[in-house]
């Protein structure tokens, strides 16, 4: 977790966590967590690159559907645990977006803890 913390820059850690912050969706398939990003296709160079640069993300799309065009990043199992939530474990998101954070934090309490 700490090594894939150091190998991204300040400006890469703060592109990945404004995105989560601004877009993710946190949640789950009733197995495991995931979290996905969804955007329209004009942003898929930015999808791309963020796919470079998290460990199991996974891109799929381009889709249309109803007139959207759409492509969409989802990470979950263990690059979700080992990745992402180290990488936002020392940030200061709840004091950011209080909404967005409560949804990752009843992700996490679903997902990640005994009993949940």
């Amino acid at each position: 977790m700490e090594k894939a913390k150091r190998s991204l820059t300040d400006f890469e850690r703060g592109v990945i966590i404004g995105l989560l912050v601004g877009g993710g969706h946190f949640g789950g398939d009733g197995r495991q967590p995931h979290i996905l990003i969804k955007m329209h296709v004009r942003h898929q160079p930015l999808l791309e690159w963020l796919s470079a640069r998290i460990p199991g993300a996974r891109l799929y799309g381009p889709y249309n559907h109803g007139g959207r065009n759409y492509a969409q990043l989802m990470v979950r199992g263990k690059p979700l645990l080992d990745f992402v939530l180290g990488l936002i474990s020392d940030s200061r998101w709840w004091e950011i977006d209080p909404h967005s954070h409560q949804r990752l934090r009843e992700m996490i309490d679903r997902y990640m803890t005994p009993g949940g």
